[in-house]
């Protein structure tokens, strides 16, 4: 969606998809652990269109970084800089494309993490992973999930990122702050759905919108 160069906050809210919020108890580390661990039957959200507008998709991973606060878990997230080819100045996870020396998608996650923001392994536990996710950018993401304890120090890689920043985990698992929005692709290519979690300054849209929609439908199965 980035280069066809549209302003997502300036579309109309098509309209909220307004789920029930998570209940309180569903946010516990322990009950999170139990839920990633051994998943129920449930349906993501997949833009699977997307695979048939790619003859290949490059292979990426990105981390969830659940941070363990003593006010409530919340979300780290990031958003990049403006000067990127792709998804500049989004908010993002941090990750990015699997090198070949990486032995998983897990391992391309902390390895991208630790270049990005300096968020050290050793500061997170590996909970589960969520469905692989195609960007408009030609990219099948896998999503890992990590829970994450301070005390951690963080370092922005000042090329890609421009900002960190946590959002608490209730408002993310929330469906009435899950607004949907569309726009229409040139050429006559038909029209294209999103979701935004809109947070303060921060603009949440796109893939990692709807990654944390799926870790949403996860978690309330």
């Amino acid at each position: 969606m980035a280069t066809l160069h549209i302003d997502p906050k300036r579309l109309p809210v098509d309209a909220i998809a307004g789920e029930p919020a998570l209940a309180a108890e569903r946010m516990d580390v322990a009950w999170l652990r139990e839920r990633l661990a051994h998943p129920p039957l449930w349906a993501p959200e997949l833009p699977e269109d997307l695979r048939l507008r790619f003859p290949a998709l490059r292979r990426a991973a990105v981390l969830i970084p659940i941070v363990r606060r003593p006010d409530g878990l919340t979300v780290l997230l990031t958003q990049r800089t403006e000067h990127l080819t792709n998804h500049a100045g989004q908010v993002s996870f941090p990750g990015g494309r699997t090198d070949e020396g990486d032995s998983s998608p897990i391992e391309t996650a902390l390895r991208e993490s630790e270049e990005e923001i300096g968020l050290g392994r050793r500061h997170v536990e590996i909970i589960g992973v969520l469905p692989d996710h195609v960007t408009a950018s030609a990219y099948v993401v896998t999503p890992v999930v990590g829970l994450v304890t301070p005390p951690f120090d963080l370092v922005a890689e000042s090329n890609e990122v421009a900002a960190i920043f946590e959002v608490p985990l209730q408002f993310l698992m929330d469906g009435m702050n899950h607004q949907r929005m569309s726009f229409d692709l040139p050429d006559g290519g038909g029209r294209r759905s999103f979701y935004a979690m809109p947070y303060e300054r921060f603009f949440i849209w796109g893939a990692t919108a709807g990654m944390l929609r799926n870790l949403f439908h996860l978690l309330r199965a």
